[in-house]
Parts: structure tokens; sequence; C-alpha cells
């Protein structure tokens, strides 16, 4: 999909961070946006920013699939159609695997992997009717390649969504469709990821543990010294016009991902940096 101006494209997980910025270099590209999020202020910022395009927003929370079955309704009846789909959408939490409650996961599972699976079923069968190019963007996460200490919860999801990836791929091949999938897998990158606490339900709070509290903190730290999003939005518009599938956001990943290769092979675990 090499021509994106005067394109659609859908955002979740706008309201900062990487879907900010895929948003922002959307609109550069003379796209139409649909932004969705649960952040309200966030959202009307990210839409502030770009209105040199025609941008929509829609407060949408993606575990919730009557509410991306919402946004699907409005950005195919407003807009018309729909060319590039990120399901941005990400929540973290951190801590040891055997601490991390139902409600925990269920709020990790909800966001991070749901939001992936609502995003699929509820956009992709009418792009696919659209019988033109088209382009899906999943943020996935290094973690869902290495699994660090710390990050279990979160990598679980992540893998899974990577997988959910890879599959929708597969299918869309095997159907004949014109539409390729990106799995975006970025490593430390400046946003407020450690900070999605913020964004929690009220139902699905618990007291932090010392080990969550911990991880975050190390979180924190490799953020600080991550990249911008500005550069995961240009890799990730470089993936749609090449139709690339996997993107990582740090070519010492690539050497990373093939030592975690040949030592699964041996059946031995992988090394997680």
């Amino acid at each position: 999909m090499r021509e994106l101006s005067g394109k659609i494209a859908v955002v979740t997980g706008a309201a900062s961070g990487i879907g900010r910025a895929l948003a922002l270099r959307f609109a550069a590209e003379g796209m139409t946006l649909m932004l969705a999020d649960v952040d309200h202020g966030g959202l009307a910022e990210t839409a502030a920013l770009a209105r040199e395009t025609k941008v929509l927003t829609q407060i949408t929370d993606v575990s919730d699939a009557s509410a991306v079955a919402h946004l699907a309704n409005r950005c195919f009846g407003e807009l018309g159609a729909v060319h590039v789909l990120c399901n941005n959408a990400g929540v973290f939490q951190g801590g040891h695997m055997w601490t991390r409650t139902e409600e925990d996961f269920a709020w990790l599972l909800g966001v991070n992997l749901w939001g992936v699976l609502h995003g699929i079923h509820e956009f992709v069968p009418r792009m696919i009717e659209q019988d033109g190019e088209g382009h899906v963007v999943n943020t996935v996460s290094m973690d869902g390649l290495f699994a660090p200490p710390g990050a279990g919860g979160y990598a679980v999801t992540k893998h899974a969504a990577l997988a959910a990836s890879q599959a929708l791929a597969h299918d869309l091949a095997a159907a004949g469709s014109k539409l390729r999938v990106t799995a975006l897998c970025p490593g430390p990158v400046r946003t407020r990821i450690g900070d999605s606490s913020r964004l929690r339900p009220p139902s699905l709070v618990t007291t932090p543990t010392q080990d969550e509290v911990d991880a975050l903190e190390a979180v924190g730290r490799s953020v600080a010294d991550g990249i911008e999003p500005a550069e995961v939005a240009d890799l990730a518009v470089a993936a749609i016009r090449d139709e690339r599938f996997l993107v990582l956001t740090d070519p010492q990943y690539a050497a990373r991902l093939r030592l975690r290769t040949e030592t699964l092979l041996t059946g031995n675990l992988p090394p997680h940096q």
C-alpha cells in the first residue's frame, strides 16, 4: 500500500505515546483519521495536534466488544471506508507471574489481546469487502518475543497478540485478500506505558505488590532511555508501504531473536536480553 494520501486510518490508544505519533504521522501523509482512546483529555489533544487533516474521535474501551463495534460502525458509516487499522491500545503491569491476580490478567488481556481481537472482528471483514489495498498494524512488543522477568503478565498478552497477527496474515493470504498485516514490536519507547494504572477500571484495581512496584521502577528507567514515539511511527509507515510483517525498532533485536530461536531448538531456556 504505497499511497496513503486521501485514505482513512483508525488508531486506538491515540491519546498519547505511539498512538499519538501514528496519528500525527498519518495526518502528515494526508490521511483522514478516526482516533479512539479512553483518555478524554489526551484524545482531544491528539486531535488538536492533527488539525491539518480531518479528524474524528471516539471514546472507546477496546476491551469492550460493543464499544469497538460502535467505533467500526461509526467509521464505515461516516467515513465510508477504512484503509489502515492500528490496534495500538495497550497497558502494562509488572510483577512475578505467581503474584498476578485474576483481576490483573483480566485487565491486561482485555486491552492488549481482546482489543486486537475485537478490532480484527469488527473491522477486517468490511475491509476485505472493500476489495482494495489495506493494512492492519497490531502493536505488539519486544516483551512478546522475549518474555523478560518482571513482565510475565504483559508478555503473555503480547505474545498472544503476535500469534493473532501472524494467524491473521496467513488467513488473509489464504483467502486471497489484498489486506496485509504488520506486527509492530517496539522496545523501550518514551511513552506513559509505566503509568497505565491511571486508566485501570475501578472494578479491576488491586493493591500493588512490592515486585510490581520494583518492575514499574525498572520500566520507568527503560522508558527514559527509549526512542521517541515518532521513530516507531516512521517505521510503521515504512512497513505499510513495504508490506513488512515484523517490525523491530532496533537492528540489534534481530540478533537477539536469532539467538532465542537457536537456544529454543536446543531445548534450553533462551536469554531474555
